[in-house]
C-alpha cells in the first residue's frame, strides 16, 4: 500500500497532492481520491494567470458517481493547466501522479496542515 503514495509529495486531508519543482508546484488528486470517485468524466480548472488560495476550492472533478470540489494545498498563481484533461479526463484515473496532474502553480505559501506520504497513508487508513 505504501507505494500508492509517492514519498516526494505533500498531501491534503481533501486528497490533493503537491510536488515542489523549484518555485513551482504541480498539483493533482491522489490515488485514494480516484478510487473513491470512480471514472472521471470532466475536469473544471482555473485559467492560467488566475490565483488559487490555500484551503479554498479551485475547481471540480466530475465522475460517474459525483461532482467533487478540488481544494488548493497552497496559494499562488496558476502558470499552467493540464489542458490534455479537457479531452482526456481519464488520464486522472490512469496516472494520477503523472499525466493526470491538474495545475502548475507559482508558490506563494503552503497550507498549514499538509502531510507527508506516511502521515497521509495513516490518515487514509483511519477513514476506512
Amino acid at each position: 500500500m505504501s507505494n500508492q503514495y509517492p514519498k516526494d509529495l505533500k498531501y491534503t486531508k481533501e486528497h490533493e497532492w503537491a510536488r515542489s519543482e523549484g518555485e513551482l508546484v504541480r498539483i493533482g488528486i491522489t490515488a485514494h481520491a480516484v478510487s473513491q470517485l470512480g471514472e472521471i468524466t470532466l475536469v473544471d480548472l482555473p485559467k492560467v494567470g488566475s490565483r488559487i488560495e490555500a484551503g479554498k476550492s479551485f475547481g471540480t472533478v466530475e465522475s460517474v458517481k459525483a461532482v467533487s470540489d478540488l481544494y488548493a494545498p497552497l496559494s499562488g498563481e496558476v502558470v499552467e493547466v493540464n489542458e490534455a484533461l479537457f479531452e482526456h479526463p481519464e488520464f486522472v484515473n490512469e496516472d494520477p501522479y503523472g499525466k493526470g496532474w491538474l495545475l502548475l502553480v507559482r508558490l506563494e505559501s503552503w497550507l498549514d496542515d499538509l502531510m507527508d506520504a506516511q502521515a497521509y497513508e495513516r490518515y487514509v487508513a483511519s477513514l476506512e
